[in-house]
């Protein structure tokens, strides 16, 4: 089942303003999402919303309220690699 979801308070309009990606949209959670820098290696991350802008993903892990930054690959998986805890700070941050 695919599952796409905006974050609380926020339409896709006001996503792709703050982030200036006017291609930004929510992408489906069932994917492979993996924390990649911490120093025990890579950890699982269980998506609550995915937000795509081209190359790049913020994530909102289940149950966690940080905004995960990482890369999507090409088979649809997103390494992340750098943690916001607010979402207008992490959309700035693209």
């Amino acid at each position: 089942m695919k599952s796409t979801q905006l974050p609380a308070g926020w339409t896709l309009e006001e996503i792709r303003n703050v982030s200036g990606d006017l291609e930004a949209m929510a992408l489906d959670t069932d994917r492979s999402v993996e924390w990649v820098a911490g120093p025990e290696g890579h950890e699982r991350i269980h998506p609550e919303i995915v937000l795509g802008f081209h190359g790049l993903c913020l994530v909102k892990p289940v149950n966690d309220e940080v905004w995960c930054m990482g890369s999507l690959n090409d088979d649809g998986s997103v390494d992340c690699w750098s943690a916001y805890s607010d979402l207008y700070e992490a959309l700035r941050g693209l």
